[in-house]
């Protein structure tokens, strides 16, 4: 869910007016202190970080693990598609009835719910998990943001610094502790999966041929023992290990975090705290009355089909296929640390050169690395590729979502809660899009699909950039006539 991120910063100030805590729940005011301050922050982000440490790396591992019938891709489709519904409806009345704090401890439990059916792993036990934890993903990351947008503001009064800077001040550090939550998870399934038996056959070269852009997820796979599932008690201690993690992140939530009063609460009126279509109509309203927001559509969409690309179709044709499940996590480290390195560097170059430079970076990384996978033959005596290709793949993920976000900002200023949340639902169409086909399709067909929304989003792109610069020259040109 980590795609959900510099996005609900803004997702979280929009529900700042709307939330409240339960009257039963006792309640830290604005006198809280800088030092309680700081603790909750720090909190809240070891909280994160415990939870998507199990929650990332179990998703990256769907498509090898739960490969029968589509069941791992397909049950993050589902996910997906529940978060749409839960992103137009619950955060604001959730949030308004629980208050921040247990809008986020129980929202760690429908993880908790999700992670605990992969120990029976079946169509039944998967599509009700993943409904479950894609109506509890917007609550919980409308919650974070807005206890860390409350506790900015209070703490910039006490420091005298501006609100803006204490908060990005304050999400830059729970990113910063929340990015790790890749090298952690991953390390540890790639840890236990590792611990291969001693009697394992090595695939043939014929076998390895069909991995790569030429796997084709409904063929047999033959005698291909890097694809067949691990034994299924290394499933459950990685498993166990996971749900112990997301067990700790609901107790540090439940047990240390504060619940807090929002300064607004009180202008709050009843009837604006229960459920609403009128984020929905916003949604759609602002779709229909927007030209660029038509125009940003394909890229949007692309967004959730790069990264669906990575974590379902790169972690199994090439790496499992070839390497083995116990090298996914590796490689899934490798894009993660490169993913949060370029994430922080890209966010703050753009104001020096802009945001094109950094779309054209994305078009030729994607790009070239899409088309050198559909001609590679993945070779296992070739390991350091495979970690090559994962940071491209980061490096261009790095842009895309940060460059996406800061353009939906920049552009939507007076609408940004409409805005962001049509940005949530064109990137969770790509999601389902590519997690929906991915157990169906051939890789290379899925990589030629890729590239096509690629080449189209960028394309639309241009036409933004076009229509902007052409309305601030038309804006600028009317100023000087009046002058």
């Amino acid at each position: 869910m980590a795609q959900y991120t510099t996005e609900m910063v803004d997702f979280g100030k929009g529900y700042q007016n709307a939330a409240g805590p339960s009257p039963s729940t006792q309640t830290v005011d604005h006198r809280m202190s800088k030092k309680t301050i700081l603790k909750n922050v720090v909190v809240v982000s070891f909280g994160f970080l415990f939870l998507f440490t199990s929650f990332q790396s179990l998703s990256n591992l769907q498509s090898s693990l739960n490969k029968d019938d589509g069941l791992g891709t397909g049950g993050l489709a589902i996910v997906y598609g529940a978060l749409v519904v839960s992103c137009m409806f619950f955060p604001a009345f959730i949030v308004g009835q629980l208050g921040c704090k247990w809008t986020v401890a129980l929202s760690m439990i429908c993880y908790i719910v999700y992670m605990a059916a992969n120990f029976y792993a079946v169509w039944g036990t998967m599509a009700v998990a993943s409904v479950i934890v894609g109506l509890g993903a917007a609550p919980l990351w409308s919650a974070k943001c807005t206890y860390l947008t409350q506790t900015a503001v209070w703490y910039a009064k006490h420091t005298g610094a501006t609100e803006d800077d204490v908060i990005n001040r304050f999400f830059g550090f729970f990113f910063m502790v929340f990015q790790t939550s890749q090298v952690w998870g991953n390390l540890i399934s790639s840890t236990v999966f590792s611990q291969r038996p001693e009697n394992e056959t090595i695939p043939t070269t014929e076998e390895l041929a069909r991995c790569g852009a030429a796997f084709d997820p409904t063929a047999p796979s033959n005698n291909n023992t890097n694809l067949a599932r691990p034994p299924i008690e290394k499933v459950y201690i990685v498993c166990g290990i996971y749900i112990a993690c997301s067990c700790v992140a609901f107790f540090i939530i439940a047990g240390l975090l504060d619940q807090i009063k929002l300064d607004k609460d009180k202008d709050i009126a009843k009837e604006d705290r229960k459920l609403s279509v009128n984020l929905l109509v916003a949604t759609f309203r602002h779709w229909w009355n927007s030209p660029y927001q038509k125009l940003l559509m394909p890229l949007t969409i692309y967004s959730g089909i790069e990264q669906a690309f990575i974590t379902g179709d790169y972690t199994k044709s090439f790496i499992s296929c070839t390497l083995g499940i116990w090298n996914v996590g590796y490689v899934m480290i490798c894009y993660g640390v490169v993913d949060a390195i370029c994430s922080f560097t890209f966010g703050r170059l753009v104001q020096y050169v802009g945001h094109i430079p950094f779309f054209i970076l994305a078009f030729l990384v994607h790009g070239g690395t899409l088309i050198t996978l559909l001609l590679w033959q993945p070779d296992p005596d070739r390991v350091y590729l495979f970690y090559i290709f994962a940071a491209l793949w980061g490096m261009g993920d790095a842009v895309i979502q940060t460059q996406i976000n800061a353009l939906y900002g920049y552009l939507f200023t007076k609408n940004t809660e409409a805005a962001f949340a049509n940005y949530r639902l064109w990137e969770s169409v790509g999601f389902i899009l590519a997690f929906g086909y991915s157990a169906y399709l051939e890789t290379r067909i899925k990589m030629y699909m890729a590239i096509g929304w690629l080449v189209l989003g960028m394309m639309m792109y241009c036409l933004v950039e076009i229509g902007d610069r052409m309305s601030k020259k038309s804006s600028h040109d009317i100023i000087k006539t009046k002058l």
